[in-house]
């Protein structure tokens, strides 16, 4: 007979024979909660939190945060500076270009309508001369249509008119010639196709030689926004650095008693030159972009448009004899007599004498010149309109008393006729407008020049004012080690 067991029993076995794991399930004392993975940004936080907390870890951070702020301050200087001189280098080498082929591509193709007309009125006397020039025109035109496709990238409005006048012009190049070979037959249907030609110069060439000369007009004004506008953000951005620099410095010496930190100082300079170069550069810049605007752009828009002005009015004029009252207006008045009177209206003002009214184109033409080199063609100008409308008037005169051939000689004739009044007024209108180029060039290239170098320096200075910063901050920080 075997003894009872005194002790007490053992506990039981796990089920894989194991102990049980103080902690777990089995052990019957609860699951503690599992560590948390803890991030990097986390880590750095808290690094950066006790770093704040003494004084070298302070200044490594204001070191940083100085250094961070000048390069801001001289990347947005860089950008912002290097887009306006963009703008302006545009204003002088492709926009306003542009916008001058796009004047005489309409000078060309009015003067060519003009110079046919009158060819067509000599007849069989049409010299080699009228027709050289009639030609020299149709090439200009052509030359610089094809130039104005090759450099209007981007704009569709200008890329739709010279399509526009690149499937035009032929057609009309041989309305013209099919004119004139009536015409030299003798055949009246010469004069038919003659006005059918002007109808289509008219109501198709100019039409979209205008809205090309718009187009480009416009994307002009575009660039000059463009380069005049205030660099707001880095303007701001010097300020700020500036501020942070000074704070620097005034905390330094509160707390060593120094005055100076010379890194610190030479990286304030640093940012002071930037940011008074931007002032003065950009300053400087748009007073001479907006000069160049005013006194030459503006001059060289109401010149192109008083030109074309009068080449309308000589064109109306000659068809005025072609036509023989045959077009008429609504109200039955000869339709190029009334194109010749509003042309020469929007040209000079109304009535036949005197100065050109404050409103036309040659009277604020010569309101806008800012000097006697300026204003001379543009009044020479002025008298010769004059004279050229008392000329018309005698012409009118004799045609409406049947004296064609009278009429005809004081239109085309070789002495004293409104040919030679128009010549004239042309030329001193050329003479102008190759002024108040010179005038735009100038001050639109002194604007470009202010620009100059500002972007490059801006990002070496901001270089060394950064540098100046943390060899400022670790100067103060090699106190503590």
């Amino acid at each position: 007979m075997s003894n009872p067991q005194t002790g007490t029993a053992p506990p039981p076995s796990s089920p894989a024979g194991r102990s049980p794991v103080p902690g777990s399930a089995a052990s019957g004392t609860g699951s503690a909660p599992a560590a948390r993975r803890r991030t990097a940004w986390a880590d750095g936080v808290d690094q950066l939190r006790a770093a704040a907390t003494t004084e070298p870890g302070r200044l490594r951070i204001i070191g940083a945060v100085l250094a961070l702020l000048v390069l801001a301050f001289g990347a947005a200087t860089a950008w912002q500076v290097g887009d306006r001189a963009a703008a302006a280098r545009d204003v002088v080498e492709r926009s306003q270009p542009l916008s001058a082929d796009a004047a005489d591509i309409y000078r060309s193709l009015a003067d060519a309508d003009t110079t046919a007309a009158g060819g067509f009125l000599a007849g069989g006397k049409e010299t080699q001369a009228t027709r050289d020039r009639y030609e020299s025109d149709i090439a200009m035109a052509a030359r610089l249509l094809a130039k104005a496709s090759s450099n209007t990238r981007g704009s569709v409005a200008a890329a739709r008119q010279i399509e526009k006048l690149n499937s035009q012009l032929p057609r009309y190049t041989g309305l013209i010639e099919t004119a004139r070979t009536n015409n030299r037959q003798g055949l009246p249907l010469g004069g038919a196709y003659l006005r059918y030609a002007n109808a289509q110069m008219r109501d198709e060439l100019l039409p979209a030689a205008r809205g090309l000369y718009v187009a480009e007009t416009a994307r002009l004004g575009e660039d000059y926004d463009s380069a005049k506008t205030w660099p707001w953000l880095a303007l701001a951005a010097g300020l700020v650095a500036l501020g942070a620099l000074g704070w620097a410095q005034r905390r330094n010496y509160r707390r060593t008693n120094r005055v100076f930190d010379r890194g610190l100082l030479a990286a304030t300079a640093a940012a002071a030159v930037v940011l008074l170069w931007l002032v003065a550069g950009h300053a400087v810049a748009r007073s001479n972009l907006t000069t160049s605007y005013e006194n030459g752009a503006k001059s060289l828009k109401l010149l192109n448009e008083a030109r074309i002005d009068a080449l309308q009015a000589r064109g109306d004029e000659n068809l005025t004899l072609v036509a023989r009252g045959a077009v008429v207006t609504k109200d039955q008045q000869d339709f190029y007599e009334v194109g010749y009177r509003s042309g020469m209206k929007d040209l000079a003002g109304p009535g036949t004498s005197g100065a050109a009214a404050a409103d036309s184109k040659l009277g604020a033409a010569l309101a806008l010149a800012d000097d006697e080199a300026g204003r001379r063609p543009v009044r020479e100008a002025v008298a010769t309109v004059r004279e050229w409308q008392s000329r018309h008037a005698a012409a009118r005169a004799a045609d409406d008393q049947g004296d064609y051939d009278r009429a005809l000689e004081k239109v085309i004739g070789p002495e004293g006729a409104t040919g030679q009044s128009f010549d004239r007024v042309n030329d001193r209108l050329a003479t102008a407008l190759e002024h108040e180029q010179r005038e735009f060039r100038q001050a639109a290239d002194a604007g470009r020049g202010a620009l100059a170098g500002l972007a490059a320096g801006a990002a070496v200075l901001a270089v060394l004012a950064a540098t100046g910063a943390v060899l400022g901050i670790g100067r103060r920080l090699s106190e503590y080690r």
